[in-house]
């Protein structure tokens, strides 16, 4: 069974408490974006890309029982690396629990504090629009 949005947050805060310094914070996140399945090519349009991010990324959806999947790519691997936590935050939970997560774990695992202003504009535009897409699912009012 799938864990709460709240559960994944708490492990991922549990998992960079663990990480003393901003390298290893950064290693971190590199091996996650590692750990992202394959982004389909056709998928790397204009259409997926997420606009205002200093890096490339593209982030596709798709909708079924209620439950909503995310796939995602960037060609740095920094920016990978926090694609890949927010979706595990999200992919798999209903468009409703997405729309009305909380992401305040963003900042207790320090992101704030070792992103540049650009990237943390980029990972803010990443947070809507994958918001974004559950908004557009039937079962959001």
């Amino acid at each position: 069974m799938l864990k709460a949005i709240s559960e994944i947050q708490k492990e991922i805060m549990e998992d960079f408490s663990d990480l003393q310094d901003w390298e290893e914070k950064f290693q971190y996140l590199i091996e996650l974006g590692e750990q992202l399945p394959v982004y389909p090519e056709d998928k790397r349009t204009e259409e997926h890309i997420v606009p205002g991010c200093q890096s490339k990324v593209w982030i596709t959806s798709t909708y079924s029982d209620g439950k909503v999947e995310f796939l995602a790519d960037s060609d740095t691997a920094l920016t990978k690396g926090l694609i890949a936590i927010l979706i595990r935050v999200f992919s798999g939970h209903s468009a409703e629990e997405i729309c009305n997560a909380s992401l305040s774990f963003l900042e207790t695992i320090g992101l704030s504090k070792f992103l540049s202003i650009s990237r943390r504009n980029g990972l803010n535009s990443m947070v809507q629009m994958l918001q974004g897409f559950a908004k557009n699912q039937p079962s959001v009012n």
